[in-house]
């Protein structure tokens, strides 16, 4: 037999060696191309000066991070509750508008959009109002706080208390652009840093500095500037009236730890319309109840499930579409549970069916209560009478509010919640109670009627809302005075 290769042979392992070679280039070339682009990705392009507030700017130097923080522009996630869609929440459920009858959010209140619709949606909700100047308006500046990194800026340029100082119409020059870069990351070391100083003071209160956190612990703390329960104290007295915000957490941080503080300092949000009781509003306890849950015990950082990090072109980096977890369900939560993505999600909507099933009902006791006492009133209820009925409908809703305002927490600690929740029910109960007797020694027998309250129309119909008068008032603002605003705005910045 010959041993004699045939040439065809020679062709096809001398082409195949060629195809080797070939594909072997391509991978050198890859990772060398993926080498230097990792080693340059953060190459300053642009000298980004202190608390620069455009986020423009910023993505410059971060094009990853800042494609990724416009995509909370999208709004086309809606979850089995909520997720970040456009959704009228009176609308879906009217009972809100009596819960806070005489207090803002009963004329607006909407689902929560991203981040880049802060201005938008502060200038849009008729809770602040259609002011016509700077000395004009419901709110105060305070309520700008949130919703800008022009607000550490502002606070850098005239001090805290001038910022805290005024309407919140006294500031719509200067507070254009959305929540971004300038609040949370330093512009020389984009380090996360802290640039609210309600979160500083409040640590500083408890005997505790800020600055010594880990990176892990910033990696929720620059969330917890925002997303937690605060209130505006114009009672300091070296502040002279000045809303100052505060986080009321010198005593913890639990719905009854919050509670008692608010009760030692007399602090009361609004009087009730209806039933006149002491009220408390719960804004956004979302860190609170968030700590208090298995995955803030275990130190999950909000940022590990909100903003997982993501690899790009050979680029680990954090994204920032800050949004539900449900919507990012790979790199959220399976980059530590196991199980199937829909699986996951079902655990999450039973938590939330659970909690909101008894918080509904709390709600409905809620709205009876205040109906009730306002009955009381009407028979000559004396203020001796009143007191503790008041003082229980404060505490109930507290409760309820705790639990509604702190965003995905039927997720984030559903034991917590189910246990506030159920002593809500519990201090309701008991103060309805307390209210048919009354009402029986005030002369009045059988039940009083639950308001025909089906739409947010007739609610706030049934609160005494003038909502034509209101939405007048904010279209004429959007048309007249906001756009003065935009103008100033851009001739300032045009000097930067």
């Amino acid at each position: 037999m010959s041993n004699t290769r045939k040439p065809w042979k020679n062709w096809v392992l001398f082409l195949a060696s060629l195809v080797v070679v070939f594909l072997l280039g391509l991978l050198v070339s890859s990772i060398t191309e993926r080498k230097m682009e990792a080693k340059f990705a953060y190459t300053p392009m642009t000298e980004i000066k202190k608390l620069e507030p455009r986020n423009e700017v910023w993505g410059e130097n971060f094009p990853r991070e800042f494609q990724s923080y416009y995509k909370t522009a999208d709004t086309t996630f809606r979850s089995k509750y909520n997720g970040n869609a456009n959704i009228d929440m009176l609308e879906v459920d009217p009972r809100l508008v009596v819960l806070w009858a005489g207090y803002g959010f009963a004329k607006d209140y909407n689902q929560g959009k991203g981040h880049v619709y802060a201005i938008e949606d502060v200038s849009n909700t008729l809770r602040t109002g259609g002011p016509t100047g700077p000395d004009d308006g419901p709110m105060p500046s305070t309520c700008w706080t949130c919703k800008s990194p022009d607000v550490p800026r502002l606070i850098n340029e005239i001090g805290v208390d001038d910022y805290y100082k005024g309407k919140w119409a006294s500031k719509g020059e200067q507070i254009v652009n959305p929540i971004g870069c300038a609040n949370c990351h330093d512009e020389k070391s984009m380090k996360l840093t802290i640039t609210q100083p309600a979160l500083i003071e409040a640590f500083e209160r408890q005997g505790k500095d800020i600055t010594k956190s880990s990176h892990n612990e910033m990696r929720s703390l620059v969330c917890a500037q925002c997303h937690v329960e605060y209130y505006f104290n114009k009672n300091l007295p070296e502040k002279k009236g000045i809303p100052y915000l505060v986080f009321p957490w010198d005593e913890g941080q639990t719905v009854e730890d919050m509670e008692s503080y608010y009760d030692k300092v007399g602090h009361v949000d609004w009087t009730h319309k209806i039933s006149k009781a002491p009220m408390l509003k719960a804004q956004h306890p979302g860190y609170e109840v968030y700590k208090m849950g298995i995955h803030g015990k275990r130190g999950v950082s909000c940022a590990d499930c909100h903003m997982p990090y993501k690899t790009e072109g050979g680029q680990k980096f954090t994204d920032h579409h800050i949004q539900s977890p449900l919507n990012n369900v790979a790199n959220s939560c399976q980059v530590c549970h196991r199980e199937e993505k829909d699986e996951l999600i079902k655990n999450v909507f039973d938590n939330q069916d659970r909690i909101i099933e008894n918080r509904d009902q709390l709600e409905r006791l809620l709205v009876r209560a205040h109906v009730e006492a306002g009955k009381a009133w009407e028979l000559g209820a004396s203020e001796e009478q009143m007191k503790d009925i008041l003082h229980g409908i404060r505490l109930g809703q507290w409760r309820w509010d705790y639990a509604a305002a702190s965003h995905g927490g039927s997720f984030h600690a559903p034991v917590e919640l189910g246990r506030v929740i159920g002593k809500g029910i519990d201090i309701t109960q008991e103060t309805r109670i307390k209210l048919a007797k009354l009402l029986m020694e005030l002369g009045f027998k059988g039940e009083v009627p639950y308001p025909a309250i089906e739409t947010k129309e007739a609610a706030q119909k049934f609160i005494g809302l003038p909502m034509d008068k209101l939405k007048a008032e904010k279209e004429k603002f959007l048309k007249e005075l906001r756009p003065q605003w935009q103008e100033a705005a851009k001739k300032r910045e045009a000097t930067y």
